[in-house]
């Protein structure tokens, strides 16, 4: 993980970022018997894929859990089950920071969980540069989920499987999209999948993104339901 930070801080001026975190909830056509179980905020039948993507836009971790529920991959995070390094001092600075992952309003603020401050928040110069920094770090998975949205057309539709192979469709996709990051990324991800900054006019063009496809982003109230899990993993360390 720490060569990992490494690509990030030589990339994108990130020191001690793990990755970027991020949820979305995959459309499904609703089992027989689901109920209300697997409802979304958005009015759909779905479940959650949680992912944290490195620097080279590549899953480093997948789950894959019932919507309205903690994941296994969550637990494994707030009970600090990811093997995550110890606090070191960053390049040119006598102080120690936390190895963090950068996320969204949708996960709580926690010590390894680094998330923009909201837009009525931006007080100072060096917030409004905090959050230049940790927008730009968490585009990564943006992109990731983009790239594996528009490649595979499974993404384009509810799925339509058995309960038992969604999982196994979605996860496998994840891990094709890794192989071909590696091997035929030109193909695969040219430079207009990815976000890009103008430097002349202070401009970003937007790369792939899920906004098009059955992948709805995951919302605030996941982010309670993250911190009621937090206090509950603490209970049993």
């Amino acid at each position: 993980m720490e060569e990992g930070s490494q690509v990030f801080e030589e990339r994108w001026n990130f020191p001690h970022c793990l990755g970027a975190m991020d949820g979305k909830h995959i459309t499904i056509t609703p089992p027989s018997g689901s109920g209300s179980e697997l409802y979304n905020y958005k009015g759909r039948y779905s479940v959650v894929l949680l992912a944290i993507v490195n620097a080279n836009y590549q899953f480093l971790m997948c789950d894959f859990g019932t919507n309205g529920r903690i994941s296994d991959g969550e637990y494994k995070l707030l009970s600090n089950l990811l093997n995550i390094p110890p606090e070191e001092t960053v390049r040119n600075s006598s102080r120690p920071l936390p190895y963090v992952f950068v996320v969204d309003d949708a996960f709580p603020l926690r010590p390894d969980m680094l998330k923009p401050f909201r837009k009525a928040d931006l007080t100072s110069t060096e917030k409004k540069i905090y959050n230049y920094r940790v927008s730009r770090a968490r585009s990564i998975v943006e992109n990731a989920f983009g790239i594996l949205a528009t490649r595979f057309r499974i993404f384009h539709t509810q799925l339509n499987l058995e309960p038992e192979n969604i999982e196994s469709v979605v996860m496998e996709t994840c891990v094709l999209h890794n192989f071909l990051m590696k091997s035929v990324q030109s193909y695969y991800s040219p430079p207009e999948c990815f976000d890009r900054e103008n430097t002349d006019d202070g401009t970003t063009a937007t790369g792939f993104h899920t906004g098009n496809y059955r992948m709805d982003n995951l919302d605030r109230r996941n982010a309670d339901k993250i911190a009621n899990a937090e206090k509950k993993s603490e209970k049993l360390l």
